[in-house]
This record gives C-alpha cells, sequence and structure tokens, in this order.
C-alpha cells in the first residue's frame, strides 16, 4: 500500500526497511574466497574475541577484520574477508572505554572504538573547555595513542522540537518507522520524544492517531507507539520526492553509506562511522549503543528513520553541528527497539 503524501503528512512519516542482509562466512573454495557478509564479518571478530578490535566495509566493498597477530589474520582470510593486523585489540580498546564510562560522563561528550584507526576516539562539543577537557585528558592520558580527542562542532543534544510530523504535548518530532504485532500497528520514533508525552497527533492540534505503549531513554532512545486505528498503516518512507518500501531490518556496517529522512531537513546522505558509540547530551543523560554517522540533521529530525536502501536501521537521537556547516548525528539502532517491543517492520 503506498501512501499519498498528505497521509504521511497526516500520521507522521511511513516506516522503511529492507531485506535482512543474509550472512555467514563461507569456507574457501579452491580458487577464489568469497566476500564475507557483514554480519559473518562481525561473527568472526566477536569468536575472535581479543584478538580483534572490530570490522568496517573497505573501499573495495570487502569486510574488513582487524586482528592483532597472523594466525588471525590467516583465518579471516580463509573466511573471504580481508584481514588487517592491529596493535591493539578489543580487551585494550575496552579498557579506556570502561574508564571513560566511570569516571567522564561529561555532558558533550561522546566516545566509540573506531575500527579503521584502532582507537578510541572521544568527541568533545563545543562546551567541553577548562575543567571539562582537563578532566577527559587525565582520564584517557595513561592510554597514550590507544586514544585521541577531537573537537565537533556545535553542541551534542537530543533533537526534539520537529520531524515529518508527530505532535505531543507541545513537543515535534518525526516517525520512524511503521512496525506491526500480528494485526496491530504501532510506529516506532525516539525514546527522548514518547518520554514527552502520551498522546499523538499528525497535525498540531489535531485529533489523536496514536498512544505511547513503551519508552525508552536514557540508557537506551526508542519509544513506540500504538495506533489508534486498527487499519494497516503504509510501509514506506518518505523521501521528498516519492516513497521507499519497506520489507526489513538489520544493523549497520562501518563506512556503510547510509540515508535520513526527517522534514526540517528532508533526506540527507553520509556514511556510518562507528558503532556502540556513548553519548552524554546536554541536560538529558546519557545514552549507549548508538550508531556514529556523518549524515546532518537538526531539532526537529528527532525520532526519523535511518536506512540504507529498502533497509531500515536507526532512529535518529541526537547530535551536533547542522546541515549548513555539517555535522555529526547519532541513532538508536532499530533491531534493538524491534526485539525489546516484539514488532517488526513490513
Amino acid at each position: 500500500m503506498r501512501p499519498t503524501r498528505s497521509s504521511i503528512r497526516s500520521a507522521a512519516i511511513a516506516a522503511a526497511a529492507g531485506s535482512l542482509v543474509a550472512g555467514m562466512l563461507f569456507g574457501v573454495p579452491a580458487q577464489a574466497a568469497p566476500v564475507a557478509s557483514p554480519e559473518g564479518a562481525t561473527a568472526l571478530s566477536e569468536r575472535l574475541g581479543a584478538r580483534s578490535a572490530g570490522t568496517y566495509l573497505g573501499a573495495d566493498g570487502k569486510m574488513v577484520v582487524t586482528v592483532t597477530d597472523e594466525a588471525a589474520a590467516r583465518e579471516v582470510r580463509a573466511s573471504g574477508a580481508t584481514a588487517k593486523v592491529v596493535a591493539r585489540g578489543s580487551a585494550e580498546l575496552a579498557q579506556v572505554t570502561a574508564e571513560l564510562d566511570r569516571y567522564a560522563r561529561i555532558p558533550g561528550t561522546a566516545w566509540y572504538v573506531d575500527p579503521v584507526t584502532n582507537q578510541v576516539a572521544v568527541d568533545v562539543d563545543s562546551t567541553v573547555t577548562g575543567a571539562k577537557l582537563a578532566k577527559i585528558k587525565s582520564v584517557t592520558a595513561r592510554f597514550g595513542g590507544a586514544v585521541r580527542i577531537q573537537a565537533i562542532p556545535g553542541t551534542l543534544s537530543t533533537t526534539i522540537s520537529g520531524g515529518q510530523a508527530i505532535y505531543t504535548s507541545g513537543s515535534r518530532c518525526s516517525l520512524g518507522f511503521n512496525v506491526r504485532s500480528g494485526s496491530t500497528y504501532y510506529f516506532l520514533t525516539a525514546g527522548h520524544c514518547t518520554n514527552a508525552g502520551a498522546n499523538w497527533s499528525g497535525s498540531s492540534g489535531g485529533s489523536v492517531i496514536g498512544t505511547r505503549a513503551g519508552s525508552s531513554f536514557p540508557g537506551n532512545d526508542y519509544g513506540i507507539v500504538r495506533y489508534s486505528s486498527t487499519a494497516q498503516q503504509p510501509g514506506d518512507v518518505w523521501l521528498y520526492s516519492g516513497t521507499r518500501d519497506i520489507t526489513g531490518a538489520a544493523n549497520p556496517t562501518v563506512n556503510q553509506s547510509v540515508q535520513r529522512s526527517g522534514s526540517t531537513t528532508g533526506l540527507r546522505s553520509g556514511r556510518v562511522t562507528a558503532l556502540n558509540a556513548t553519548v552524554t547530551y546536554q541536560g538529558s543523560g546519557t545514552v549507549s549503543g548508538l550508531i556514529r554517522t556523518t549524515v546532518c540533521a537538526q531539532p526537529g529530525d528527532s525520532g526519523g528513520p535511518l536506512f540504507a536502501g529498502n533497509t531500515a536501521l536507526g532512529l535518529t537521537s541526537g547530535g551536533s553541528g547542522n546541515c549548513t556547516s555539517g555535522g555529526t548525528t547519532y541513532f538508536q539502532p532499530v533491531v534493538e527497539a524491534l526485539n525489546a517491543y516484539g514488532v517488526s517492520v513490513y
């Protein structure tokens, strides 16, 4: 079922998601090794444990698995992925993130493991100066080259003033994805949005289209609203020049190309730069497990969909910068939200 532009405006953004990327690493045949899937590469990295420090999509389109020794590298190559020998494994980098989590949850900071550079990267926004910056440097000093601190423009904050467009209690957000459980229909959006109110409408002062059925923020950033109508909702995402059908969901890969939709800034593109990022937003708490991207966003895009092709990836959480000068945006992984509420995209 394809929605009209007006129906999307009245019920908020329709859902997006795509086919699940199937995947396991395959054994090497007699000739060339097959290309590893993102899921297979991730599974292999996790199986290697401290001998790996993550995966990412290489410039040639093949998955890269980081390893700390040649024996692990041989195992990766035999599986069809590219091996990159690095100095630090996951256990060493986890020590850095654990220290940051314990001692440096300062508003305006974010950190994540960067598998490309084999470091923990620490973002600090424009408010992190003086004693705050000194605290970050003190916590990370003993880890040397395992960590880097980098300034980002603007302030790290959630983006709860607009979207395309769902309204509650004076706040406006974006609908992320329409989902269902059996014949019951819901939509997902950001948890900091669903925290703001229980009843949601498709226009300012309009009739209620749904009621909050769950909300998780901080810690996570997802919420779910049950539609008042029993009619099937459209399973598309609005692209501002048409729609795209939704059929499934997946977790993203570092360096993957992605798009985001929201009424404040429309359709925007970028790439994934990190997974499992921890962000302490200005005035609203810490969220872990986020997707970090180069896609810009502005207030009003909160809760909107992150996707690649027909595949749903995430829900807009927050970030820094804007769509004029550029910025960094973080997203709640949608698979986690789907699993939490026992629903699926379609």
